[in-house]
């Protein structure tokens, strides 16, 4: 990423409309990278994901696909700290083999993942969805890092405790669920007689097989004690 690529990056930002925000951020990027879809999710304290924005329906059910699952590339990124990507989803099951199922679904083909990182803070990451096949070119990758360093600084400016939330050592798969997850995980263990991982790895097993956001399972157990 070079200055001109950050300068040009705040400049289509600055011009989106509706103010300086994540979601024009995310929409002026997703413009100038020819991207159909993009998602941002949020970690708080290595430990808590939120979904930051969602350019739409595609996006929201991608970025739940990989809480619920696992894997995928804006876990990937996160964890790993670097960019992610694959050329063609069709090709990439035994890469995320849950994922991929969900990306054929959305008719989504190629992906692009970033981690969102102020100095040696990681705080998330940005996915990066295309229809068609492909990579991005090195140009695009260096401006889709332009943007990136600016998303996660809106970030934080609207979720101001990624910054004061104690942070926790990355641990492998998911990283963090809402505080409902938890609660429900908890009410699931002991109803059942299981240890808070394994309900917790029950009500991910069930959200994926229902096609349902996680947080709605969680909302069903703790509303009627029960997964079905």
């Amino acid at each position: 990423m070079d200055n001109e690529d950050h300068a040009a990056a705040w400049r289509r930002i600055s011009t989106a409309g509706d103010g300086i925000s994540l979601a024009t951020a995310a929409r002026a990027c997703a413009a100038d990278l020819d991207a159909d879809s993009v998602g941002v999710s949020l970690v708080a304290a290595g430990e808590l994901r939120i979904m930051g924005h969602a350019s739409d329906e595609r996006a929201r059910l991608l970025e739940d696909a990989q809480l619920t699952t696992g894997e995928g590339p804006c876990t990937d990124a996160y964890v790993q700290r670097t960019l992610v990507e694959e050329a063609d989803l069709h090709q990439a099951f035994g890469r995320w083999p849950a994922f991929t199922l969900t990306a054929a679904e959305q008719q989504i083909r190629s992906v692009t993942a970033l981690p969102l990182a102020v100095g040696h803070l990681c705080i998330g990451a940005v996915d990066f969805y295309r229809a068609a096949p492909g990579l991005l070119a090195a140009r695009d990758k260096s401006r889709a890092s332009a943007y990136t360093r600016i998303l996660a600084l809106l970030a934080i400016d609207e979720h101001p405790y990624l910054l004061t939330a104690q942070h926790r050592p990355t641990q492998p798969g998911p990283q963090g669920y809402p505080p409902s997850v938890h609660l429900a995980a908890g009410v699931l263990a002991e109803m059942q007689q299981l240890s808070p991982d394994d309900a917790l790895a029950r009500m991910r097993a069930h959200a994926f097989r229902h096609r349902q956001p996680l947080h709605q399972t969680a909302d069903h157990v703790l509303a009627h004690h029960a997964l079905d």
